[in-house]
């Protein structure tokens, strides 16, 4: 494949040239994904310094593990599962500095997700989205990191609660009881965001 090629090649077929060696496709590949790829490292993290460096990290991880890409997935969902596991590991090891416990949580489990309030928003308000991304933004700031990353799993990387359950290494309760814990939370700062936007 020729250099001048890889723009309008398909992830599938720059994937195929890296693993030849090619770091052109490979760095086309980073320049199609990498705002998607900091996006959520710093949703996870909420640090931007953070947030780079993880990314970055996870670039290089992903070019020593690219022969590992099968391409079960898109290429695109294998590079954030690499910076979520990052992004995991960087938070337990600053619990673990930490020590104290940050929360402990009754598990919850059985009808749950039942009780859960889901936050929706009207898709035709257009202009209404700009306001309520930067509030959902804010509310996320206010989250622990636990109950911010069980959000971010399920909500924006439709992840199954077993699957989070695995990656967060607790159980299937502990994630459903984040989450409703996490929502409900989401549900109160939203309003009080709304609330004080109007004093």
């Amino acid at each position: 494949m020729k250099t001048e090629d890889h723009s309008s090649a398909s992830d599938e077929q720059l994937v195929k040239a890296a693993k030849r060696g090619e770091m052109a496709a490979f760095e086309e590949l980073v320049a199609r994904h990498r705002d998607k790829i900091y996006a959520r490292a710093f949703s996870m993290m909420r640090n931007e310094d953070e947030a780079v460096d993880l990314s970055q990290e996870a670039w290089v991880k992903s070019w020593q593990r690219l022969k590992q890409f099968q391409g079960e997935s898109s290429f695109g969902t294998w590079m954030t599962r690499i910076v979520i596991n990052l992004c995991l590991d960087q938070l337990r090891k600053r619990k673990r500095q930490r020590t104290e416990s940050i929360e402990e949580m009754n598990e919850e489990s059985g009808g749950v997700e039942r009780q859960m309030p889901v936050v929706t928003t009207n898709p035709t308000e257009r202009l209404e989205r700009a306001e309520l991304r930067k509030r959902i933004d804010a509310a996320l700031g206010q989250l622990s990191h636990e109950h911010r990353t069980v959000l971010v799993l399920h909500e924006f990387e439709d992840m199954e609660y077993k699957e989070i359950a695995r990656t967060m290494e607790c159980s299937i309760g502990t994630v459903m009881s984040r989450l409703f814990y996490a929502r409900r939370k989401m549900a109160v700062l939203l309003a009080n965001l709304k609330t004080e936007e109007l004093k």
